[in-house]
């Protein structure tokens, strides 16, 4: 009875979860460690473990996202995708492409600076590809939904979302991939032009 008893608490803290984690119920989805721990008990990372392992065979997972001290309360777990979605996949859950587009150019200037960048050199830097007025509201789309962060001294940073949605060293990886090839393409057009340039002289 005591067994029956501990798996039916043990549905009833599962079922808990997923509704904090899935069902918005602030600005932004999931939930924070002591949000999980008041609805869940002192052992709602189990919890998360168990719930983790049967939303993996769905191509799901839960990341945690650190608030800026180790294991802080403030830490905020977040149920997405397992893996990187596709183009098609992407263009369902609602981005379109020029979106994925300026998140990718601002995060690419972001991080490149170290982590941080002044929002209007953010800005300029889209506005060589995008309207202005685009570019502004676009930019405000993210900061609410939490891809990017900014200050009170108008800088931005990469937000928590990006943190749990993207990763930063393989998308770094394919920019300074692309940049290579640019230069060895350049390099050797290069020298074909100054091979034909010898030969005609």
């Amino acid at each position: 009875m005591a067994e029956e008893e501990s798996a039916a608490e043990l549905r009833e803290k599962l079922s808990r979860a997923t509704q904090l984690l899935l069902f918005k119920h602030h600005m932004q989805p999931g939930a924070k460690a002591w949000e999980l721990r008041r609805a869940l008990g002192r052992n709602y990372e189990q919890i998360l473990k168990i719930l983790g392992g049967e939303l993996g065979k769905l191509g799901l997972e839960v990341k945690r996202i650190s608030g800026g001290e180790e294991n802080s309360e403030s830490d905020r777990y977040y149920v997405t995708l397992k893996g990187h979605p596709t183009l098609t996949e992407a263009r369902t859950f609602g981005w379109r492409i020029d979106d994925m587009a300026m998140l990718t150019v601002a995060l690419a200037y972001i991080l490149s600076k170290a982590g941080k960048a002044p929002l209007k050199e953010v800005e300029r830097v889209l506005e060589e590809k995008f309207p202005r007025w685009r570019v502004e509201s676009t930019i405000d789309r993210f900061i609410r939904r939490g891809y990017l962060s900014e200050d009170d001294e108008g800088l931005l940073y990469v937000g928590w979302r990006t943190r749990a949605e993207v990763d930063q060293r393989t998308l770094l990886g394919l920019l300074l991939g692309k940049e290579k090839k640019e230069e060895g393409k350049e390099t050797l057009g290069e020298k074909s032009g100054e091979q034909k340039t010898g030969s005609a002289s």
